[in-house]
């Protein structure tokens, strides 16, 4: 199965956007690291309905009148991924959660390390939200778009 991508640009820079017939599979940065999310088989495709529907969502979101994604998604990734990704989609609008809250959350206590590590392999930047994770001090900690990315976003949120 081919994954088809498009370019667009954000108040946050050039976002890449792949999608794949069954939905979103990534949303990447414009310095991504391409071992952080690899992806095979990429063809450009500009009129892909995955595409355009995500785009559209994502100018609504920087606009401020969305504040959840209506999508389907993508996800691939392993169990433990899928369900911290999951965990994530849960976290509301403008709030954020510790790495720690999310393990204990996934019933998995002692796990903030791995959630962290899962975390930072999120394909789908934005919809399925890494950047309202934070840590246990409620300091912000990485992000693959960059802290201060991630502090916008937080801000937007915030305010929205």
């Amino acid at each position: 199965m081919n994954l088809v991508y498009k370019f667009v640009e954000s108040p946050v820079g050039a976002l890449k956007l792949v999608a794949s017939d069954k939905g979103l599979a990534a949303i990447l940065w414009e310095n991504d690291s391409p071992r952080r999310v690899p992806l095979t088989g990429l063809v450009e495709g500009d009129r892909h309905p995955i595409l355009l529907k995500a785009e559209r969502q994502l100018e609504e979101y920087f606009g401020g009148s969305r504040r959840a994604f209506d999508l389907p998604l993508d996800m691939r990734g392993t169990t433990f991924q899928k369900d911290v990704w999951e965990a994530l989609l849960a976290i509301p609008y403008g709030e954020t959660r510790s790495y720690g809250q999310l393990a204990k959350q996934l019933g998995r206590p002692s796990a903030s390390r791995a959630v962290g590590a899962a975390n930072g392999r999120n394909p789908i930047s934005i919809v399925v939200p890494c950047h309202r994770v934070i840590g246990s001090s409620g300091k912000l900690t990485g992000f693959a778009g960059g802290l201060d990315v991630k502090a916008r976003l937080l801000d937007m949120e915030r305010k929205g």
